[in-house]
């Protein structure tokens, strides 16, 4: 039985969509209750989307292949629009009056952090899509994640940069929290890879025109590469700025912008661009004998024939993070909140869209570099590099 819950958010009138995924007869105390919230709309759209669509069609799929050992999954899905606020007010409503087992979601680095008290104090497993490595570092109990960290983000990239003998950086940042702890990584790590960062400019949240400290870039003295720390409607006017005021230096951007959706918006600003990505994103051209091949492959046929929309890295996360929640859920022989916790961290081995995880109690991401790969948006798609 489908049922969609939609109602009103009162300090923001957001709709709230609540998917009801269970068998017919089967009580809701015999449901396997997941919880999410999201940013299905609003500016972070192009992330919560995704997830929402991808969480959707494996939970149905989920059930319709007899569910967590023989039980339905319930999934309560909310729309927090990427405000932080009306996050924390949904799960609140998630572990207070829905009682769900796990929650999985968290689109933004913003609204994950604003949450993690709540889950913390109620003793809830969680699971979140953002991606700073603010979430997991230091290692808190209850808090794991799926998408690849910004400081692994700027591992991978530093990496490609001083392969092509480069090492005078410059810096160009947002306000938000992701795009902070980006910042702080690529200051913190620089030393570790030889670079030298030459120039460091910031904008605020919402700008519409970055000329101005692109303009200072552009002209600092020695910059070799250009690295923006950001994502959404902000890494598009960087790109589209980047390109009118004619720079030419090499041009990286974060996972963040792992999204056709960028590069469509950039209008062939992006052309050129280098990122680091999740092989998900190019998986047609890897080879047979990667492990992660597969289930790319299978991801994206699966998501295209039901939405006819291309993917992207973030709907990977959201299945990365039902699947390691199904996994433990099934180690645990059960929903106990202790043990479903336990074995999530005890996650050996698993064989996702976003890399290959193995997880510990020193650990709540289980990623490393090598789960990233470099891509290059050429012709308006991606190239692998590597």
């Amino acid at each position: 039985m489908i049922r969609n819950l939609l109602g009103k958010c009162a300090a923001g009138l957001v709709t709230a969509l609540a998917v009801m995924l269970a068998a017919g007869g089967v009580s809701a105390a015999e449901t396997v209750k997941i919880g999410s919230f999201l940013a299905v709309t609003g500016g972070a759209s192009f992330l919560g989307d995704p997830e929402k669509k991808a969480l959707e069609m494996y939970v149905a799929t989920v059930n319709a292949n007899g569910g967590v050992d023989g039980r339905q999954i319930e999934l309560v899905l909310y729309d927090s629009g990427g405000d932080a606020k009306k996050a924390a007010g949904f799960v609140k409503r998630l572990i207070n009056d829905d009682k769900v087992d796990i929650i999985l979601g968290g689109s933004t680095t913003g609204e994950t952090m604003a949450v993690i008290p709540l889950v913390e104090k109620a003793g809830v497993p969680f699971i979140s899509f953002g991606g700073a490595s603010v979430i997991v570092e230091p290692v808190k109990k209850w808090v794991f994640k799926t998408p690849h960290s910004d400081r692994l983000a700027v591992r991978r990239i530093y990496q490609d940069i001083k392969a092509q003998g480069l090492s005078r950086v410059a810096l160009f940042a947002g306000s938000g929290g992701f795009d902070k702890s980006c910042t702080a990584n690529a200051k913190e790590l620089a030393g570790e890879y030889g670079m030298e960062i030459v120039a460091n400019e910031t904008h605020g949240k919402g700008d519409t025109d970055m000329t101005a400290q692109l303009t200072k870039i552009k002209n600092a003295a020695g910059v070799q590469v250009l690295l923006y720390c950001g994502f959404g409607a902000d890494a598009v006017v960087e790109a589209r700025n980047y390109k009118q005021l004619g720079m030419t230096l090499p041009h990286y951007q974060s996972h963040g912008s792992a999204s056709m959706q960028f590069v469509k918006g950039t209008e062939g600003a992006s052309e050129g661009m280098r990122l680091p990505a999740a092989a998900l994103l190019v998986a047609r051209q890897m080879p047979d004998s990667h492990p992660q091949k597969k289930v790319g492959m299978d991801f994206e046929a699966a998501y295209t024939a039901k939405y006819n929309e291309p993917i992207s890295t973030f709907g990977g996360h959201a299945y990365d993070g039902l699947m390691i929640a199904i996994g433990a859920i099934k180690r645990a022989g059960g929903t106990d909140k202790e043990k479903v916790r336990t074995e999530i961290e005890n996650t050996k081995n698993y064989i996702g869209a976003d890399g290959i995880y193995t997880m510990s109690p020193e650990d709540h991401l289980g990623l490393d570099t090598n789960s990233f790969v470099m891509v290059e948006i050429r012709n308006g798609d991606w190239k692998l590099l590597d």
